[in-house]
């Protein structure tokens, strides 16, 4: 039996895992793990200009690769840096792990420097946290650390890895890679889920990210189809069912289209498969009426309940119940339904056909560039974004399809298209990879660009410039009008920064020169930024839509 340091041993738990990319920002008091990745090039190590960037990018990669994300980070300051990530992974239930580095052990308790107590700290922002206080139980602690981060409703777990131990030399035990198994609803369940759906005279059915995690949209695609219900898309899960199917009703967020809301307020029967019900998903908790019906089916019973009763509650992975429901479900004509099913996919249609571009020559329309990327975008491609106004554009007007997916944060968290599309192109350099950001997003993780040149992912970020904080602009001017503070800001030339980091950059400033731009990114093969500069007295896809 091989004698290890605790680093070494934690590097060896990690390429048992399975683990091929790892992010960090490097640190002192982990360099026995970073020691431990020099031996084991079977990992590739892609360090980055901050801890945010690090956790978005291991965020995102989990989300395009189905894998479970690994970040690092040291102590105290880079540990709290790293958080954002961790929460944004704890709202988007992804899977994820991080590895802290962590104080010696007989400092603890004396406020050592950049002393911090990882396991109540990140308590309330993860699945699971933990210190490992003796190198003995590394394999245990952290095969189980994966374990809890893709079972069940998926999450982060975060470890703390005090200095020392990762020093102390001991005798490798190997540790065992834990299988699990999903909860699978019952037959008898399932016959009642499909007589309430029967008997319903206006029902829908709302899928989220736990349909995603599952890999489980073909199957609710067939599903659908066959009892003749409408889909709807919870908060930024798009990609539950291919946009073009004809049993697509449409989104539901910030700006929805208003005929949709109506027609989920007067439903009988809502259908939930895997979805959180999200303060955004459901219009501030009022989408859902007392005289609906509501069946809810989660992987995690804790979700079942939590915001609205349900009439009957399913714990099971969204696959297998619809795996189930399809063997049990026979299609038959229904003329009515059908009608239903068309209406709604032509209203979506309908609402999300962007307009005429204005004919203003001082600044670009977003509703041309909408048009143009819609056009000329690859199948193969992956679209990120941050928050802000401008995702008001993506939302409404771009139809994600099975070829081209969204990976975007419903915790809102600014700053994460950047690093996010440079996470997914690292899962996948052969899918062209688009960030999505507004000036002030962009700007809070815009150092990344270096890291998307020294690893070689030839990203696309595409900055919406108005020069301000426009979502809260747009909530000061409502709640507050007249009296505009601290939102304004002033920006450098994007595309001049973006070549100071190696990468190409334009800027574009009319309607007409956005398409030859991006002609040229999809190009590239170093990471092209492209600022848009648009009209700041236009908040929303709303406003620019009248």
């Amino acid at each position: 039996m091989k004698k290890l340091s605790g680093g070494h041993i934690v590097v060896e738990v990690l390429e048992k895992e399975g683990v091929e990319k790892a992010f960090c920002v490097p640190g002192e008091s982990y360099l026995g793990v970073i020691d431990g990745l020099y031996e084991h090039p079977k990992i590739e190590l892609i360090s980055t200009r901050h801890e945010g960037g690090a956790s978005f990018m291991a965020e995102a990669y989990a989300k395009a690769s189905g894998k479970v994300g690994v970040c690092m980070a040291t102590r105290g300051p880079g540990a709290t840096n790293l958080s954002i990530g961790l929460h944004t992974a704890m709202q988007d239930s992804t899977p994820l792990v991080a590895l802290i580095g962590q104080v010696e052990r007989p400092f603890k308790g004396k406020e050592a420097f950049q002393e911090v107590d990882f396991a109540a700290y990140f308590s309330h922002l993860c699945k699971w946290a933990v210190e490992i206080d003796t190198a003995e139980r590394i394999p245990e602690i952290i095969h189980r650390a994966f374990y809890i981060a893709r079972s069940g409703r998926p999450g982060p777990v975060a470890v703390s890895l005090p200095h020392d131990m990762l020093e102390d030399i001991v005798e490798y035990k190997e540790g065992v890679v834990s299988d699990y198994s999903s909860p699978e609803v019952s037959d008898e369940t399932v016959e009642k889920v499909l007589e309430k759906l029967v008997r319903a005279k206006q029902p829908i059915i709302i899928a989220g990210g736990g349909v995603i995690a599952a890999n489980a949209e073909e199957e609710l695609a067939k599903f659908a189809g066959k009892v003749k219900v409408p889909v709807a898309s919870a908060f930024r899960r798009f990609n539950v069912l291919s946009n073009d199917h004809p049993n697509y009703a449409g989104w539901l967020g910030f700006g929805s289209d208003p005929k949709l809301i109506d027609y989920i307020k007067g439903s009988d029967i809502i259908l939930s498969v895997g979805t959180r019900f999200s303060q955004v998903t459901t219009q501030d908790y009022t989408l859902i009426s007392d005289q609906t019906e509501l069946i809810q089916v989660d992987i995690s019973p804790d979700s079942i309940g939590k915001v609205y009763s349900a009439a009957l509650g399913v714990v099971s992975d969204a696959k297998k119940f619809l795996q189930k429901c399809l063997v049990q479900t026979e299609s038959a004509p229904d003329e009515y339904r059908e009608q239903v099913v068309q209406a709604c996919h032509e209203a979506y249609l309908a609402y999300s056909t962007p307009p005429a571009p204005s004919e203003s020559t001082e600044f670009a329309d977003l509703n041309a560039v909408m048009a143009d990327i819609v056009a000329v975008v690859p199948k193969n491609s992956i679209l990120t974004s941050d928050a802000g106004n401008f995702y008001g554009w993506i939302a409404k007007y771009f139809r994600f399809t099975n070829e081209k997916e969204y990976i975007g944060p419903t915790s809102g968290a600014m700053g994460y298209g950047l690093p996010a599309a440079i996470g997914a192109k690292a899962a996948c350099p052969d899918k062209t990879v688009i960030s999505f950001s507004g000036d002030g997003g962009f700007m809070m993780t815009m150092v990344e660009l270096e890291t998307a040149v020294r690893a070689n992912l030839p990203v696309i970020a595409i900055v919406i410039n108005n020069n301000m904080y426009g979502t809260i602009r747009a909530h000061q001017e409502k709640h507050f009008p007249s009296r505009v503070i601290a939102t304004p800001l002033t920006n450098p030339d994007f595309a001049k920064v973006a070549s100071q980091f190696g990468c190409k950059g334009e800027t574009v400033r009319k309607n007409e020169e956005f398409l030859p731009a991006f002609k040229r990114a999809l190009q590239s093969d170093k990471p092209f930024v492209i600022e848009v500069q648009t009209d700041p007295s236009i908040m929303s896809a709303a406003q620019a839509a009248k």
